[in-house]
């Protein structure tokens, strides 16, 4: 089952956990988002910033502190608004294949959909965070990573599942990440849909829809 994702969006809004993508501080992460991806956190300078949002760098300053306050602000509110999803197609589920199912759906829009540029910067720039904020958005990582585990270890339990849950989750968080060298759907190849089928036959798990 699909989850209203503008629905979960429009809740951390209203609860000021992430931002409204049209407002100021919203378009200036999703263009720092980009940037930080293509040329790197490092080379991305302030002006840079400033002038692919067009405002004046001073402004920039008005919303963060720093840079890497945008940075963090980048990766926080991309694994806020990811994890509200995941959970909401997880509890959407019956069973536990189909929650798998969902979390490696979910995970894959997530790459290849909107919060894809984030989603590389969290991944390619995390050693560009101070160690207190990296400390900071381990907390949130660790609850996003704990829905996978959840599933894993019950799949494990039932026997559904023959490998370590741990490292069937390391594994698939690199596979999944590297979807976006190489997955083009608009090309008319698998849809998000069969590609997640390939991945839990993948594991062993049937493709069709049963209890687990």
């Amino acid at each position: 089952m699909l989850v209203n994702q503008e629905k979960i969006l429009q809740s951390l809004i209203a609860d000021n956990l992430v931002s409204d993508p049209d407002s100021a501080r919203g378009r200036l992460l999703r263009k720092a988002a980009g940037l930080f991806r293509d040329k790197g956190y490092e080379r991305t300078t302030v002006r840079d910033l400033a002038a692919a949002v067009g405002i004046q760098s001073g402004s920039l300053f008005h919303h963060f502190r720093t840079k890497e306050e945008i940075l963090k602000a980048v990766m926080v509110e991309t694994i806020r608004l990811n994890t509200a999803v995941m959970q909401a197609a997880k509890n959407a589920a019956d069973s536990n294949r189909e929650k798998l199912k969902a979390l490696v759906r979910a995970e894959l829009e997530s790459i290849n959909g909107q919060t894809g540029e984030a989603m590389a910067v969290l991944i390619f720039e995390w050693r560009s965070l101070s160690e207190a904020s990296q400390a900071e958005v381990l907390i949130l990582r660790d609850i996003y990573e704990a829905l996978w585990l959840d599933v894993l270890n019950a799949l494990k339990e039932d026997g559904s599942l023959l490998a370590d849950p741990f490292v069937v989750r390391r594994l698939l968080t690199g596979a999944l990440s590297w979807t976006v060298t190489w997955y083009r759907p608009e090309r008319g190849g698998l849809t998000s849909e069969g590609l997640t089928d390939q991945v839990i036959a993948m594991l062993g798990l049937p493709v069709l829809s049963g209890r687990g």
